[in-house]
């Protein structure tokens, strides 16, 4: 199943080239009063609701695809875990360009440990990116992005797949500079989610999937997640060897190599395969 949420928080089912809105099962979400939860409650509900969204869309009204403004497919994810130069390739085009990529940063994943994104990063992907620090190199990086579904900690790698609720095309964007990787990754709109989330029971194995990315018609990254160095599942097991991950977090898995500048003005095509193409617009802040 592809669900998304779009216009004015309304949830929906893409069927095709339609969305189908079928907002009136968010009501079967459990009422919070005081603190609210440190998970996302939709996706943490998805495997009770799913059924029920499926009832919906067989008579629920549709939108074209075209006609959506498609927002992050999570709406409250408690952290975004990022994983840093995870495709060899990738690394070794870091580890050749030292004018670009502070050595204090080149390292083999292993070593340097994954990294943390601000929630406030996070934009859908019908919404531009805004560059900030324009007169700096802003840079590009498509991903693979898996949704946690089901709490848990020290994780095993048997287990570790069924933590994910499904995955969804993203855009690590990216200001070179001296300072620390999650600052210059966190900015306003520097992460861009969507245009839905393909439920994991749909997409299959995330370990051979392509990814790619062109900007204004040039070809930039073209990869296949069989190459990543640390695996998703991998992934899962290393950040929750650190942390508790919750429903409705966002693991990033890293960008394959050919990572290059954006300006304002830009198109950038992105996809990942069984997700999505989309077009995302880059603009100055």
């Amino acid at each position: 199943m592809k669900i998304c949420l779009f216009d004015n928080d309304r949830l929906g089912v893409v069927e095709g080239d339609v969305v189908r809105d079928v907002t009136p099962v968010l009501d079967w979400l459990p009422a919070y009063r005081g603190i609210l939860p440190r998970h996302d409650p939709l996706v943490a509900a998805l495997p009770d609701l799913m059924p029920a969204m499926r009832d919906a869309a067989r008579t629920a009204p549709s939108k074209p695809v075209s006609a959506v403004r498609f927002l992050p497919p999570v709406a409250k994810p408690g952290k975004v875990v990022a994983a840093p130069v995870n495709y060899r390739a990738h690394l070794d085009e870091a580890i050749a360009e030292p004018e670009t990529f502070s050595r204090a940063h080149v390292r083999q994943i292993q070593e340097s440990g994954l990294f943390l994104k601000a929630t406030s990063s996070i934009i859908g992907t019908s919404d531009p990116v805004r560059l900030r620090h324009t007169d700096r190199r802003n840079d590009h990086e498509i991903e693979l992005v898996a949704i946690i579904g089901k709490a848990g900690t020290n994780i095993t790698e048997a287990d570790a797949l069924s933590h994910v609720a499904g995955y969804t095309l993203g855009l690590d964007m990216t200001l070179r500079g001296p300072e620390e990787r999650s600052f210059r990754k966190s900015g306003d709109s520097y992460t861009v989610l969507g245009p839905w989330m393909v439920t994991a029971d749909e997409f299959g194995d995330p370990g051979d999937v392509d990814v790619a990315l062109e900007v204004n018609g040039e070809p930039r990254q073209r990869a296949n997640t069989r190459d990543l160095i640390l695996s998703v599942r991998d992934l899962i097991v290393f950040a929750s060897s650190f942390y508790t991950l919750h429903p409705g977090d966002v693991l990033m898995t890293g960008t394959p190599e050919g990572v290059g500048p954006v300006r304002p003005g830009d198109v950038m095509r992105a996809s990942v395969g069984r997700v999505a193409t989309v077009e995302v617009r880059v603009e100055a802040a």
